[in-house]
């Protein structure tokens, strides 16, 4: 497998610790693996995507996101230098076409709120990957969670409130999740320490 010659770098956390904008500095490229969420147009009766307990898709739920695609793109991407992923649009859940990702001298940075779900089938597959889990306190995670959500529209008002809620109620569940997965928390600071490092 032809790599860009430093490891992959998978960012984990919370939605809202700030993974995105480390990735979106430093990644060369910066894979989106939100992009690879399923549509809602997927959810039917004979088969529906996960509900959250106030009768909404949940879209934290590792059922709504598809794995084998993200990591398919991922290998590709080391494999060929290129890659096409799928441009998502998290205020309607459907795609919008697909997007070229190619590889410009490394570090890859890959994030997403799944993430720990690639990190296994990638070593597995020999991908080189160091998988950081982005440590950030909760409560300044859920604000800016709620900031950047309500800007962005990506949800109606009272669905960002309860997924707000749920999700800074699961946050020690999810670090725990990470971590069991082989991710190493890290604040913040010393994340955009590591990926200076990588990228200089």
């Amino acid at each position: 497998m032809q790599t860009p010659g430093k490891p992959l770098v998978l960012l984990g956390g919370a939605s809202g610790a700030g993974k995105s904008y480390l990735a979106a500095r430093y990644g060369r490229p910066h894979v989106v693996l939100d992009n690879f969420y399923r549509e809602l147009a997927e959810h039917t009766a004979e088969s529906p995507l996960p509900m959250t307990s106030y009768g909404e898709v949940d879209w934290d739920h590792p059922g709504t996101w598809n794995t084998s695609s993200a990591v398919g793109a991922i290998v590709e991407l080391l494999e060929t230098g290129e890659t096409q992923v799928p441009d998502y649009s998290l205020a309607t859940s459907s795609y919008r076409g697909r997007s070229l990702v190619a590889l410009d001298g490394g570090p890859v940075v890959a994030e997403g709120i799944f993430g720990d779900l690639v990190l296994a089938p990638l070593r597995r597959q020999g991908v080189p990957v160091e998988a950081i889990y982005v440590d950030t306190p909760r409560l300044l995670t859920a604000v800016r969670r709620l900031v950047r959500d309500v800007s962005e529209r990506r949800k109606p008002l009272p669905f960002l409130l309860k997924r707000g809620w749920a999700l800074f109620r699961a946050e020690g569940a999810v670090r725990r999740r990470y971590l069991e997965a082989g991710f190493e928390p890290m604040p913040k600071p010393a994340v955009k320490r590591r990926l200076a490092e990588l990228g200089a």
